[in-house]
């Protein structure tokens, strides 16, 4: 595992990965590998995986701070592994009030054999949803609502079935989370083409479309209208100074788009003539603003001036939001004021 970590980190300093998304989709494998092959404890599982991935998180944040993607996909799989340790102690919780209330049905018909009362049942939930503490240490189901203790042959079996109970609880929390980051690479793999599949629903015949930088997803968006046999012109920004948008209209034009470079100086004058203005963005902030190339704030604040709806295409391992994860969009202004829609 740290073989693993270490070539990683190695990668991520000196540059070898280009792209946030294939930075994402690594970040999360070598997650997924840590996961697998890391060994829990029989108590506090959730927090001690928590902890682990944590530590590693901060090693491959620190590695290449720039590329924010990294720190969103930690802090992804940190989520995840919280939403697991929820609904498995949920489900032992459930489990725990039907055992109660069948064993209640069982009272009515021989009383010799006591179930479990809600006070106990109550106990339980407390001590399995709240944090470690003294208290919950020492909180325990009441004497009286207890098993009674027949012989040691009988307390060495059930010390064996506690011990198998927490190993299959073990598994199951790693079972759980291990399947949730391979969805999410899923998720990473495909943003491109499910961000494209809506391409069609907010690009329309004869309009015309501003962009800057060279953005894949940005490419793939205007390609996807173009096969659904919509004709559109673009405005590419040249974006100087390391004129991205050069290499961006090449591709454009051969896959066959009408496309015109314009230099960053004459945005403010074809703004009044562009429909949209469509762009990627590096990273998606937490106040709704992005992190994207230089020149384009001029840009928003000129679609702004001319009420021009401006879009943000990312995937969901660029935003930095605390909620609504799924999104695979943004389409907030660079200050966080909302200039378009797309949802």
């Amino acid at each position: 595992m740290n073989a693993l970590v270490n070539e990683f980190i190695i990668k991520l300093k000196k540059r070898k990965i280009e792209g946030s998304k294939a930075t994402a989709k690594l970040t999360a494998e070598v997650l997924r590998s840590c996961i697998s092959q890391q060994r829990l404890p029989h108590t506090n599982q959730a927090a001690a995986l928590i902890d682990a991935i944590r530590t590693i998180g901060e090693k491959l944040i620190a590695a290449n701070p720039v590329e924010l993607a990294v720190g969103n996909i930690v802090r992804r799989v940190l989520h995840i592994i919280r939403e697991e340790d929820v609904s498995l102690t949920a489900a032992a919780v459930g489990g725990l009030a039907v055992s109660a209330g069948s064993d209640d049905e069982d009272d009515f018909k021989q009383d010799d054999h006591p179930g479990l009362s809600a006070a106990a049942v109550a106990a339980a939930a407390r001590s399995t949803l709240r944090p470690p503490s003294l208290q919950t240490l020492l909180e325990d189901i009441p004497q009286s609502t207890a098993a009674p203790h027949t012989s040691s042959s009988g307390g060495d079996s059930e010390g064996k079935s506690k011990s198998a109970d927490k190993n299959t609880a073990s598994r199951k929390l790693k079972h759980n989370v291990i399947e949730a980051v391979n969805e999410l690479i899923q998720d990473i793999a495909t943003c491109h083409e499910q961000i494209a599949e809506q391409a069609v629903e907010h690009i329309h015949h004869n309009e015309v479309i501003l962009t800057l930088g060279n953005s894949r997803t940005v490419m793939e968006f205007l390609c996807a209208a173009k096969e659904k046999k919509r004709s559109f012109r673009v405005f590419v920004a040249e974006g100087a100074p390391r004129y991205q948008g050069h290499a961006l209209a090449k591709e454009l034009v051969a896959r066959g788009l009408q496309t015109t470079v314009i230099t960053d100086s004459a945005i403010f004058a074809m703004i009044s003539r562009v429909n949209m203005v469509v762009v990627g963005a590096h990273a998606v902030m937490a106040n709704g603003g992005v992190i994207a190339p230089v020149g384009m704030n001029m840009v928003a604040l000129a679609a702004q001036r001319h009420a021009v709806p401006f879009v943000v295409l990312a995937g969901t391992h660029k935003n930095r939001k605390k909620n609504n994860m799924e999104r695979n969009w943004c389409s907030e202004g660079i200050d966080g004021r909302p200039l378009g829609s797309l949802w």
